[in-house]
């Protein structure tokens, strides 16, 4: 399911933005002992993680847009009749006690899928535990899971709730159920209006809805009540992805972007122009290009990649970034077996070569566009004027100022804040940064 970390998970794949460039500087790789200078974007990437992501790979099905390392397990098995879901859980919680603590407790936790509430609420438990036992989990942690209507009742809601996770991503996509059907979801729009009667009853209330716009066959129409009926449920969390055609996936055998019956490029842009305006009006902040919040809910979690920090990777196919290395485990479950056999014979020994201090600063400055708030961009240009040169900031200047005047780039005056414009910067962001990373490398063509 695609899911508010962005395509899922930050931890599963990158962003879908533009890739950042390999530098054909002669940059060293960031090292324990030679630090005395680096920016704060260095920093992080060797301070101790406090976040985790868990991904738990079993659907009921696979929805015809997803590319992402799942196992189907069909309509009538979950964790409390699966081996391979059991077999999994067991696989985690040793993957979790063979990966060394850094020494800070956990901040933040997120089960990501895949479709975590096919566990039963023993094996999420468990997996809490687990966590605890190796890491921490502070008292004040934001815990959250994906959930899929019609995966998980009242009991299940309270388990979990007793344990200590405290917020739902609610895998919606639509409320109409010819739409839920053409995109292959398992669940009904009666099941996601059960779903939310039971969030809204208090068990836990802090819950986050995933929308989805540019589906074959969606209309204008379609899409306003799909609008209308997410601001009248007024969850505290709201995400919003446009349709991507991954390869492979059966879409990819069927659509071609932008062709019938899948919206056009101005349709769909238009549709994601009037999301902006309809949830900031309903008081949701915009605080990055595919989430919205009501005041200081936020999702915690979802920070810590769009501030480029560290954060504990566990399960198939999860990216781990720690002590400045970005780890990415098998994506099939026969290779993930292999490889936490040797992962758990080495001691927790991850091997990787460390990111460049150029390519960090353009990460950072990737993922900090994708916000709000944007970068410092006094700080970026100080870190990059010592990385590339004095001519790639005067490159730099230049796309930032012809972005400015198209009104997709907004630059602070009253701060050193440098951002893309909502919605229509938020709109451009493929453009804007593959523009600033050629002039980084000194291609303006």
């Amino acid at each position: 399911m695609i899911s508010e970390s962005s395509a899922e998970s930050a931890a599963i794949e990158s962003s879908k933005l533009p890739e950042s460039p390999k530098s054909t500087q002669s940059a060293e790789s960031i090292s324990r002992s030679d630090r005395s200078n680096q920016s704060i974007w260095h920093d992080r990437a060797y301070a101790p993680p406090v976040a985790a992501y868990l991904h738990i790979p079993f659907c009921r099905r696979r929805c015809f847009y997803c590319d992402f390392p799942i196992s189907v397990i069909g309509d009538r098995r979950d964790g409390s009749n699966s081996l391979g879901v059991q077999t999994y859980v067991d696989q985690l919680c040793r993957e979790i006690a063979a990966t060394p603590s850094q020494g800070r407790s956990l901040e933040t936790v997120f089960f990501g899928g895949g479709t975590p509430s096919l566990l039963t609420a023993a094996q999420i438990v468990r997996l809490l535990e687990a966590l605890d036992r190796q890491f921490g989990i502070a008292a004040t942690a934001e815990i959250s899971i994906e959930m899929d209507p019609g995966t998980f009742d009242r009991a299940k809601l309270e388990t979990i709730a007793a344990a200590g996770v405290n917020r739902i991503s609610v895998g919606v996509q639509t409320f109409e159920d010819r739409l839920l059907q053409a995109i292959g979801r398992s669940h009904t729009a009666d099941e996601i209006e059960t779903a939310i009667a039971l969030l809204q009853s208090g068990i836990i209330d802090n819950f986050s809805l995933d929308l989805m716009a540019g589906l074959p066959h969606q209309t204008a129409d379609d899409w306003e009540r799909t609008l209308d009926r997410a601001i009248a449920i007024a969850p505290p969390h709201l995400s919003y992805y446009d349709l991507i055609v991954e390869p492979g996936t059966v879409f990819d055998r069927y659509y071609q972007p932008g062709a019938a019956p899948l919206p056009t490029e101005a349709a769909a842009a238009e549709m994601y122009r009037h999301a902006a305006d309809r949830l900031t009006a309903a008081g949701y902040d915009h605080y990055e290009i595919s989430n919205y919040a009501q005041p200081d809910r936020a999702c915690r979690h979802n920070l810590t990649y769009w501030h480029n920090a560290t954060y504990y990777g566990l399960g198939l196919g999860a990216t781990s970034y720690v002590n400045g290395q970005r780890v990415a485990r098998p994506r099939r479950r026969d290779a993930y077996a292999d490889w936490l056999d040797r992962y758990v014979e080495s001691g927790g020994v991850l091997e990787a070569e460390a990111v460049t201090a150029i390519d960090l600063a353009l990460e950072s400055v990737m993922l900090g566009l994708r916000t709000a708030v944007g970068i410092d961009r006094d700080l970026w240009r100080s870190e990059l004027r010592q990385l590339a040169g004095v001519a790639a900031i005067v490159r730099v200047d230049r796309v930032v100022d012809q972005y400015e005047r198209a009104g997709a780039i907004a630059v602070e005056t009253d701060s050193t804040r440098l951002r893309l414009t909502d919605p229509e910067g938020f709109l451009r962001s493929n453009s804007v940064l593959s523009d600033l990373f050629n002039a980084i490398e000194g291609d303006e063509s």
